[in-house]
């Protein structure tokens, strides 16, 4: 019997102590509804949560769990790393080995810097391009997510050529000044705002595959043009991979799409699922960064020795075995038959998906950018995603996330999903939950 009480008080209890009880707002449920899920334990793709329930897992701790949890090679790196130390504050071969590791992975990485978080990845990235450039003004995408840096939290105004407006207390009027906002996957906006703005611009920073408003691909063009404005306006062009990076080639979606940056933002699969972030390009760029050059950045806990070896550990064996064709074929397959059920029951939807990352939006219209996923229908997800984790399925607690395939899923799993969505469409629909065509 699905009972949650003791996530259910220790969320209360949390609450005292933690601003809205939780570490980050993505846990908080306040999309879906509801109160979080408390976890104890996971192995391969399973979680169980202090309850005692058991869930098939579509996060995989937002996307560095590739290959499932509690992998054994990763586990015995952070257990032999324990016998050593968990911190010196001074180099160590292991970032020596990762280093090495990223740059043989991912061709246009000659340099990379390790760092604590995906935000300080981007944070640091943006820096570099501005004093490599010389320049200020930074162009990001609405509905792209690179962190909580104060340059990122920013909104569009009514036009594409005004300045921006904070969209969070705390960001100065003058770092939404610097902060050009154009739309994601319309790469007129992104001209005009270089167009208006001449020998402004220092970088352009872009999600290759959005993730932040559920999983949205770019359009034929899109990361070949960002590339060509880049080369004619001399501006720096950043990938922010946190979410990409290694998950859909070894190269990550640069790999996939054959379009290369001038930096790349690296966080998630990176650490393994310990706390890490990294942020790498061209030796010419890279070499602004102290104590080479002038640009400031450090971390006291950067280049963490576990964190080093764990990541060390999971990016070897996806650079000896790969096992994207594999997941490419789960996610297909979960694609198809959730489709087909979907097509049946809900037929105002439309399913994003991109190597092992997907998601299913609840509209007529296809998803392209921020504008379009607004138009999902988010009461409809809310009640999937609670009649899911009562089967034992735990999605992405708001419809503007992307789901994360790990390589320990096999199809029995995906099955369970099928048949537990098919169970709750009935369901639904039985109950007039569903809308009637043309009301979604």
């Amino acid at each position: 019997m699905y009972s949650i009480a003791k996530s259910e008080q220790l969320f209360k209890d949390s609450q005292v102590f933690i601003p809205g009880g939780v570490n980050s707002p993505a846990r908080a449920f306040k999309s879906v509804g509801g109160n979080p899920i408390f976890f104890d334990k996971a192995q391969g793709t399973i979680l169980t949560d202090v309850d005692g329930n058991e869930y098939i897992d579509f996060i995989g701790s937002w996307g560095p769990m590739i290959l499932g949890h509690r992998h054994p090679l990763v586990e015995e790196a952070i257990k032999e790393g324990l016998t050593k130390s968990t911190s010196f504050g001074a180099p160590t071969e292991a970032e020596l080995k990762m280093a090495k590791l990223v740059t043989e992975m991912v061709p246009n990485v000659e340099k990379v810097r390790m760092v604590n978080s995906g935000t300080e990845a981007t944070m640091s990235a943006v820096r570099v391009a501005r004093g490599y450039t010389k320049r200020e003004k930074i162009i990001k995408f609405e509905g792209n997510y690179h962190g909580h840096g104060d340059s990122f939290l920013i909104k569009a105004g009514s036009g594409m050529l005004t300045l921006g407006n904070p969209s969070s207390p705390g960001v100065t009027e003058g770092t939404a000044k610097d902060t050009l906002v154009a739309d994601y996957n319309d790469i007129a906006s992104v001209q005009k705002l270089v167009d208006a703005n001449p020998n402004e611009i220092a970088a352009i920073i872009v999600e290759p595959v959005a993730g932040n408003m559920g999983c949205i691909p770019p359009v034929n063009g899109f990361l070949e043009g960002l590339r060509a404005i880049c080369d004619e306006h001399g501006i720096v062009l950043i990938f922010d991979e946190v979410m990409s990076g290694f998950r859909l080639s070894k190269a990550g979606a640069q790999g996939y799409y054959q379009v290369w940056a001038d930096l790349v933002t690296f966080g998630k699969i990176i650490g393994a699922g310990l706390p890490v972030g990294a942020y790498g390009g061209k030796a010419e760029i890279m070499n602004v960064v102290a104590p080479v050059g002038p640009v400031y950045q450090a971390g006291t806990l950067s280049g963490n020795p576990l964190a080093m070896r764990a990541g060390f550990a999971l990016l070897s064996e996806l650079n000896d075995n790969p096992p994207y064709k594999a997941l490419d074929e789960k996610t297909l397959y979960l694609k198809r038959n959730l489709g087909n059920l979907f097509r049946k029951y809900y037929p105002q939807y439309q399913v994003n998906r991109v190597g092992s990352m997907i998601s299913f939006f609840f509209c007529d219209e296809q998803v392209i950018d921020y504008n379009t996923a607004s138009k999902t229908n988010t009461e409809f997800f809310g009640k999937w995603f609670h009649r899911m984790l009562e089967e034992g399925v735990y999605l992405p607690p708001s419809n503007y996330e992307s789901w994360f395939l790990n390589n320990a899923m096999d199809y029995n799993h995906l099955d369970k999903v099928i048949f537990a969505t098919e169970r709750i469409l009935q369901a639904m629909t039985e109950a007039g939950e569903v809308p009637m065509p043309g009301r979604a």
